[in-house]
């Protein structure tokens, strides 16, 4: 296990509780990146948004790997990417651990 990861982590999630008074986890904190990247005015998301908010987030935080590139965005201001290459073969604990990464890299710039 590597300590300095799970306190980079630990203190990422209490940073994120203390500012939103609420508890956070990996997926609350994806969705979070999706909405902010849209960088609309703070609604109430129905459904289909959220799931589209959701990929947003993933694939923001996936651009800085090589695995999407951004390619614009439409009419109504929703960013559009495409797959660049495909994620190697990833158990769960590594698909965990590679969104964890991302999510502290992305909050730490």
């Amino acid at each position: 296990m590597d300590l300095t990861f799970e306190k980079r982590w630990r203190n990422l999630l209490k940073r994120m509780e203390q500012r939103f008074e609420a508890p956070v986890d990996l997926n609350g904190l994806v969705f979070l990146v999706g909405v902010q990247e849209l960088g609309q005015h703070a609604r109430a998301f129905k459904k289909d948004e959220k799931v589209n908010l959701m990929h947003i987030g993933i694939c923001v935080l996936l651009l800085p790997y090589g695995y999407y590139r951004e390619l614009g965005r439409d009419a109504d201001g929703w960013p559009h990417f495409e797959r660049d290459r495909e994620l190697p073969p990833l158990t769960g604990k590594e698909q965990e651990r590679l969104m964890k990464e991302a999510l502290l890299d992305y909050f730490e710039r």
